[in-house]
């Protein structure tokens, strides 16, 4: 960093970033476990991808967030997408990539991504 303009980006990056994290009640909230478990099957990286993608989407309605164990250890990471006036989704053994297939298909394009879901699990 050597000039005030790059330090200027780098706060309004970080900015962007905390604005994703947010509480806004009519967004679409997705939510990370991030419970020892969770972050031990290796969900920081979930977060961050979901994080970085819907900045570059410039998705302004959804939150992206963190929460405690949500209480299916064996298939972490778990992330549940609550879209307002819709049943909540949950998502299992999800790793980055899968992260951002969630993104694209369920969140910006409304199609819920089945066979990463919860219900794939339990037949």
């Amino acid at each position: 960093m050597k000039t005030l303009a790059e330090l200027q980006a780098i706060r309004d990056k970080a900015r962007k970033e905390i604005n994703l994290r947010e509480e806004n009640p009519d967004a679409i909230r997705v939510m990370v476990g991030m419970a020892t478990c969770g972050i031990a099957a290796g969900a920081r990286p979930v977060l961050n991808a979901l994080v970085e993608e819907t900045g570059k989407r410039n998705l302004t309605n959804v939150t992206v967030t963190q929460t405690g164990c949500i209480g299916l250890c064996q298939n972490e990471p778990v992330v549940e997408v609550l879209v307002p006036g819709q049943d909540k989704v949950t998502y299992i053994n999800v790793d980055a990539e899968k992260a951002i297939r969630i993104v694209n298909d369920h969140i910006v394009n409304g199609n819920v991504v089945s066979e990463y879901t919860i219900g794939t699990a339990i037949k």
